[in-house]
């Protein structure tokens, strides 16, 4: 998933992406033009809003012969039917195809369906991405080069500065984060706030308190959510797992959400409404609060540290089918986007916190502020959660095991679910969507 929000790169930083585009893309635009050098349409595939807008206007000025298309739908669940199709038919599939870190694992085993980077200049460029996030690009044997990373999702807590104080809670980043060192104190706090504030909710919904707990958890232990690494459900006996989903039902026991999922018409109509006071945000879900909030939330919001420390939630990849006609030019064009300067100009545009180091180095990167966040300084504080990241392993089925549980979340809330079967339901459900 990605935020949705719209930043024109500065002229200074249109110097750095044009200085850098020789070096990420090694050729001219007749090179990359079609087989006999004439233009080429490139179409990429992307779900929410990866940044990359302006990129395409930079790579285009500087590849003449190459024109890009870019097919956009707003959440990982748009996307993933469509891109299972275009995989499992070999038709229909764009030149760039973006691999969310939940759906990744299923392509991993599909990797004969995708062009080897590796065979595209690929080994010279490990160097520019976080160790862990190279490597799950790469297939288990070290083959092949299936996918180069994007953006990593470090975990912080969006929060409405105006019903804190409605609340009598404290407002400013640093005093907020002190109210909730664990979940259970985040609980706590969010039963004085709806006691004070009975017309807004604590929490959106518990799919995104479970989402965030699943990966602190097994980032802190097993490094394993609901598959093993031999690919074998372990939702059952996982400690992780059970942890977070106790965690998550407490909130929908509670009354304390408001039942709802990122990115829904509802969620996104909530946003400009006092529904819902926090919100757990990866980088990338700053701007799709941006975008729903509206004008009018600006200065409303602001972002303080998660409960539980560290932690991270999304992240994708670029990779090539083999469905182009136009493996050279597509591959270079995601070389690119995934290129320290290309990684820096999307976390302009859109928040989405780079994967490569220099990019996360960048002043651009590490010494930004979010005026519509109360002036959060965003890229020091996303930057230190992302050195902290513990990454986790995710079966191929792991999306589909992930929406049948968080159905199970919100139903409690709805009341159509009992609490005290919620977790056997879960099993359930878990077993069958792993089938």
């Amino acid at each position: 998933m990605r935020a949705i929000m719209r930043r024109g790169l500065s002229t200074a930083m249109a110097a750095v992406l044009a200085g850098g585009l020789a070096v990420a893309c090694g050729g001219d635009g007749g090179e990359e033009g079609g087989s006999d050098g004439g233009p080429v349409e490139l179409t990429v595939d992307v779900f929410g809003e990866p940044g990359y807008d302006a990129l395409y206007k930079q790579y285009e000025r500087s590849h003449p012969n190459v024109t890009i298309k870019q097919r956009k739908v707003s959440s990982l669940d748009e996307y993933k039917p469509r891109i299972q199709q275009w995989m499992a038919t070999g038709s229909g599939a764009g030149d760039v195809v973006m691999l969310e870190e939940g759906i990744l694992p299923l392509y991993m085993q599909q990797r004969t369906k995708f062009v080897d980077l590796f065979d595209h200049g690929g080994k010279a460029l490990e160097q520019n991405f976080l160790p862990w996030k190279w490597q799950m690009g790469v297939s288990a044997d070290g083959e092949q080069l299936v996918g180069l990373g994007t953006d990593v999702g470090p975990l912080a807590m969006c929060y409405r500065k105006d019903l804190f104080e409605k609340a009598g809670l404290p407002t400013e980043r640093d005093d907020v984060g002190k109210l909730w060192p664990t979940w259970d104190a985040f609980l706590t706090t969010g039963q004085k706030f709806q006691h004070e504030v009975p017309g807004s909710k604590w929490l959106d919904g518990p799919t995104a308190v479970f989402r965030a707990t699943v990966l602190q958890n097994a980032g802190g232990g097993p490094g394993h959510s609901f598959f093993d690494k031999d690919d074998e459900l372990v939702f059952d006996s996982n400690p992780a797992v059970r942890q977070a989903f106790d965690t998550s039902l407490k909130f929908a026991q509670g009354k304390l959400t408001a039942d709802m999922s990122i990115f829904t018409p509802p969620w996104q109509t909530a946003l400009k409404r006092d529904t819902f006071a926090t919100v757990p945000c990866p980088s990338w879900m700053l701007g799709g609060i941006e975008e729903f909030s509206g004008a009018a939330g600006k200065g409303k919001w602001d972002v303080a540290t998660t409960p539980g420390g560290s932690g991270y939630w999304g992240g994708s990849w670029l990779a090539v089918p083999k469905q182009t006609k136009h493996a050279k030019a597509a591959a270079e064009l995601a070389k690119f986007l995934t290129s320290p300067e290309g990684q820096v100009g999307a976390f302009k545009e859109a928040n989405v916190f780079p994967s490569s180091p220099q990019a996360a180095q960048n002043p651009a990167v590490a010494g930004a502020k979010s005026a519509y966040f109360s002036d959060a300084p965003i890229g020091q504080n996303f930057g230190r959660l992302v050195a902290a990241v513990k990454p986790v392993y995710l079966g191929p089925k792991n999306e589909d095991v992930r929406a049948a549980v968080e159905n199970v979340l919100i139903s409690v809330g709805q009341g159509e679910q009992k609490p005290e079967d919620a977790w056997s339901k879960s099993v359930g459900e878990a077993e069958k969507a792993a089938r």
